[in-house]
């Protein structure tokens, strides 16, 4: 008997790495739309939410494990301080992956579709639909997060690019010339 259990769960989180309009391969793998969805640590409810989750996941799966838990098992949220600690968009927060190879519907916050491609982009507040599921590779044996479905809540400063007034300085026409531009 094969039981693949897969549990489906609505998570409030921050979008990075989006790639909702059009699917990407990553690593050279199939490509996929996909989600780094990020989680404050403050917010207890939806981690608690998450870890149960993947508890009940390990428990369905297990069959498929050989009748435990691997010691190698790959879960999909991440304490976003460990694994990226020189980034900031990740500090005191955790981050799991989605992807699908299925377009996700996107919508606002009167669930009315949103079709303009920069209206929603990493950096925005939202919501997405994942299913937690357990897999076994040739590779690997770990619970994966299957991308639903996205909802934007709220805009929020843009991840894609940077910060624009960060990076550069106002230049005054008092002080444009050529040579200022060459001398940077």
């Amino acid at each position: 008997m094969n039981n693949k259990k897969q549990v489906k769960l609505i998570i409030p989180c921050r979008f990075a790495y989006l790639n909702c309009w059009s699917p990407v391969s990553i690593n050279g793998g199939e490509e996929k739309y996909s989600i780094c969805a990020i989680i404050s640590k403050k917010d207890r409810e939806t981690l608690e939410k998450i870890l149960n989750a993947i508890e009940e996941v390990k428990k369905d799966n297990i069959i498929n494990w050989g009748g435990r838990i691997p010691k190698n098992l790959k879960i999909p949220l991440k304490d976003g301080d460990m694994e990226r600690p020189n980034d900031e968009t990740f500090k005191n927060s955790f981050y799991l992956n989605a992807s699908s190879k299925y377009k996700p519907k996107v919508v606002n916050r009167k669930v009315e579709p949103i079709t303009k491609e920069d209206e929603v982009y990493a950096g925005c507040y939202g919501k997405i639909s994942i299913v937690l599921y357990g897999f076994t590779s040739e590779d690997s044996v770990g619970i994966a997060a299957g991308l639903g479905n996205i909802q934007k809540i709220m805009d929020g400063e843009s991840l894609e690019r940077g910060n624009v007034s960060k990076e550069f300085d106002i230049i005054n026409e008092d002080d444009f010339s050529m040579k200022n531009i060459w001398a940077i």
